[in-house]
């Protein structure tokens, strides 16, 4: 399999693009695992494909580390508008992006000699069943107390088009992320998995998070996380509805709008470099 590709990062959490209206992608989710393996491939936690679309602009996929398909991801987005809007594939600094998680509007924008992307993240999803969350119905989960293997954690859940469990928690150093990830991620009440962010308040207008996410493990950000997070944080009465939210890998910028109820994610898209993949 050969095909040309570009490497980006938003925030440490790193993606190969491949421009799917020049390069053969048929055969692309069976191979991901491989393109993503950083030992014996180019290295990534997902790749991502560009793709026609009848209702958007473009259509993007993403195909976790795994090798599963992720429905949306905030970090890919921004670099997803940035390569497209560089490769001149477009010349709209604002675009509208067809994922399975519905449209989203990512806008491009220059700030000093940095590049951020801004993107409409829509509106949160709190509805139980819809998340999905199994055994609540149509309740919202705030705070909710689980017992997983005898230790106890309040989550809140929150859905931005993929699943999130949120835990704030007093000390973000003190939690064992290899241990408690993996388990809550599969926990029987995720029928469709959950990605799960450990966060600790440092003050209501900035927020530590990491992330262990669905099918990709630890990885150094992740968007759509960031943006459940904010949620969560204001519905627990913990932060405001803007805040910064610092990353293993930087700094996200997230407001959930009270006017219209989207939530907006701000950050960096950085590209890496360029090359031709034969596997």
């Amino acid at each position: 399999m050969n095909f040309k590709f570009t490497k980006w990062h938003g925030c440490g959490n790193d993606f190969v693009i491949i421009n799917g209206l020049e390069e053969n992608i048929e055969t692309i989710q069976p191979q991901a695992a491989a393109i993503c393996n950083r030992n014996f491939g180019i290295g990534a936690d997902g790749v991502i494909t560009v793709c026609p679309s009848e209702n958007a602009d473009f259509c993007m996929r993403i195909f976790n580390s795994d090798g599963s398909e992720a429905e949306m991801c905030g970090n890919g987005i921004r670099c997803f508008a940035r390569y497209v809007y560089e490769a001149k594939l477009t010349t709209k600094s604002e675009m509208t992006i067809e994922t399975k998680a519905g449209i989203m509007k990512p806008k491009i924008i220059a700030s000093g000699d940095d590049v951020l992307v801004t993107v409409n993240m829509g509106n949160p999803v709190l509805q139980a069943d819809k998340v999905p969350v199994a055994g609540f119905a149509d309740k919202t989960i705030i705070s909710e107390e689980i017992i997983v293997d005898n230790e106890n954690f309040h989550i809140t859940c929150v859905s931005m088009g993929n699943p999130h469990c949120i835990i704030f928690v007093d000390d973000i150093n003190a939690v064992d992320i290899n241990k408690w990830g993996p388990v809550l991620e599969k926990h029987q009440i995720f029928p469709n998995k959950t990605n799960v962010e450990f966060v600790q308040v440092l003050n209501r207008s900035k927020l530590r998070m990491r992330v262990w996410e669905r099918g990709a493990a630890i990885t150094l950000a992740c968007g759509t996380g960031a943006c459940a997070t904010l949620v969560a944080g204001v519905l627990n009465n913990l932060c405001d509805r803007q805040a910064s939210l610092q990353l293993d890998g930087g700094l996200l910028s997230i407001e959930w709008n009270e006017s219209d109820n989207n939530v907006y994610m701000t950050g960096p898209a950085t590209k890496v470099f360029e090359g031709k993949y034969s596997g």
